[in-house]
């Protein structure tokens, strides 16, 4: 059963060895780790979900999303500037591998913070992945996680727009404050027709990398079955480097 999802970054900061030890950095870790380490508490299993970099190719024609990623397999962020190896489950083993999604190392990372041995079933979307295809995702998400009698956690792993000033990785475009403003409204709400409602091209044209993730959490608290409004607390919400950060939970 869904207990709660919690929403971080994905971002290589999170991590000291990448970041250094910048207050912004740190401010973000902070609020991430108690995130997780509040999640583990509540789920005594996590199912990941993250977006694949914009120009991976899938391994099979039409896929648009993989599952058990990571399972078993030992990551690192030296692709990122250091060594710092992660884990999805206990039982990992051998030697890192170097093609790890960036969402996955971030899980991994995470879930070494929390305060109990934790598994992350981690699933990584294709940022192509229509709203339709998002949402369908989402809900399959939902009877799976409600189909197993163990307190179920959700992690969503996403960034917002990377445009939001001269200096951030993507520069800046004009439009990205108000398409992040949107993200914002709606994560802070908790609500999923809103985070439907996010363009595909005009989020990826800003860069937010995250909106296939969102639009899967989106598919998981849809169902008008239930007539319970959805509870979101913020813990984070800021774009310290020009790409947008939250860090918050939902809860059903």
């Amino acid at each position: 059963m869904l207990t709660s999802a919690v929403l971080v970054p994905s971002a290589p900061l999170l991590v000291p060895e990448l970041s250094g030890d910048s207050a912004e950095s740190a401010q973000v870790r902070a609020a991430a780790t108690a995130a997780v380490r509040q999640l583990s508490h509540e789920a005594v299993h996590w199912v990941g979900v993250g977006v694949g970099p914009e120009n991976a190719e899938p391994e099979n024609a039409g896929e648009l999303w993989r599952s058990g990623v990571g399972r078993g397999q030992i990551g690192t962020f030296a692709g990122f500037g250091a060594d710092v190896r992660t884990s999805l489950d206990a039982d990992a083993a051998g030697e890192p591998l170097p093609s790890l999604e960036l969402c996955a190392l971030v899980a991994g990372w995470l879930r070494a913070r929390a305060d109990v041995e934790i598994t992350v079933d981690m699933h990584v979307v294709s940022a192509k992945a229509s709203v339709n295809e998002c949402r369908e995702f989402g809900q399959q998400l939902r009877k799976q996680l409600d189909s197993d009698n163990r307190p179920q956690g959700l992690l969503i792993v996403a960034d917002g727009a990377s445009t939001l000033t001269a200096k951030a990785p993507g520069s800046f475009d004009e439009r990205a404050a108000g398409v992040q403003s949107a993200i914002d409204d709606a994560l802070t709400a908790g609500d999923p027709e809103a985070l439907l409602a996010l363009d595909p091209q005009l989020c990826r044209s800003v860069g937010a990398q995250g909106r296939a993730a969102w639009q899967v959490l989106a598919g998981v608290f849809m169902d008008s079955s239930r007539s319970t409004t959805t509870r979101s607390v913020v813990d984070y919400s800021d774009a310290p480097f020009g790409v947008a950060y939250h860090v918050g939970t939902w809860r059903p």
